[in-house]
């Protein structure tokens, strides 16, 4: 669940030169493996360069290589020559940190298990996505030793998650401190359908907390323009009766 890696940013720095897009886009249209002549041919590089730009695509983990012999073509003496092929994987940055294959699971699934109901089942599953995931980071947190507080632990998930939490630290020991979001990761869905859309993050981030084990914090609906509409508190910390009454008297 962690945000774009080491391995988003070299394939999208790869794809920025324009000659090895190019060997790229062509090999992903070709309905079998290219070979470098093939590709020299094609987009009238010299050799050398195109098995540079394409051994730079298998390392990024764009393309895929091994040697074989073209099919429908009598194997000749020495190496199979080295063919390449498009891997399945897509390369996907957002800046800020977007998560519309998270939204849209959640949704595709609500619709085929609950389509009379699919809201309630929509928020169900945000709820248990998040708490799954909550739950996971828990435990490696234990396996590491000693935690952060509650709060602490929270704004350091969401911040992996793309949320851009902002903590506002407690003005005192009897004051909750606040945590704000400056990013929402469903931003464009968000614009279309608010209502169902920020409960459905509500809903995710709650999840997350009971998933952490934490207590004492709340999350609520606060909408702010520049904002997530999320919010996570902590509960004010009631004061107890023998010091009210001394302070009454």
């Amino acid at each position: 669940m962690a945000g774009p890696d080491d391995r988003t940013w070299l394939a999208v720095a790869t794809l920025v030169d324009h000659g090895r897009r190019a060997l790229y886009d062509y090999v992903r249209g070709q309905d079998h493996p290219v070979t470098r002549d093939e590709a020299a041919g094609a987009t009238s590089m010299s050799h050398n360069l195109v098995a540079f730009h394409l051994d730079k695509l298998v390392d990024a983990g764009l393309l895929r290589a091994r040697y074989e012999a073209p099919a429908g073509q009598p194997r000749g003496r020495g190496r199979a020559p080295k063919v390449y092929e498009a891997t399945s994987q897509g390369v996907a940055l957002t800046i800020p940190e977007r998560r519309y294959a998270l939204v849209g699971e959640i949704l595709a699934t609500a619709v085929a298990e609950a389509p009379t109901d699919a809201r309630t089942a929509a928020l169900q599953g945000a709820y248990e996505r998040g708490e799954q995931l909550g739950s996971l980071v828990r435990g490696q947190t234990l396996e590491r030793g000693p935690a952060d507080g509650p709060l602490e632990q929270v704004v350091a998930l969401l911040a992996e998650l793309g949320f851009e939490p902002a903590l506002t630290p407690a003005e005192d020991s009897d004051s909750p401190g606040r945590l704000s979001v400056r990013n929402c990761p469903f931003h464009a869905l968000a614009q279309c359908q608010p209502e169902l859309v920020c409960s459905l993050n509500v809903a995710f981030v709650r999840g997350l907390l009971s998933g952490l084990g934490t207590s004492g914090l709340v999350v609520d609906l606060a909408p702010r323009p520049g904002h997530c509409c999320v919010e996570v508190r902590g509960e004010c910390r009631a004061e107890p009766a023998a010091t009210r009454g001394h302070r009454m008297g």
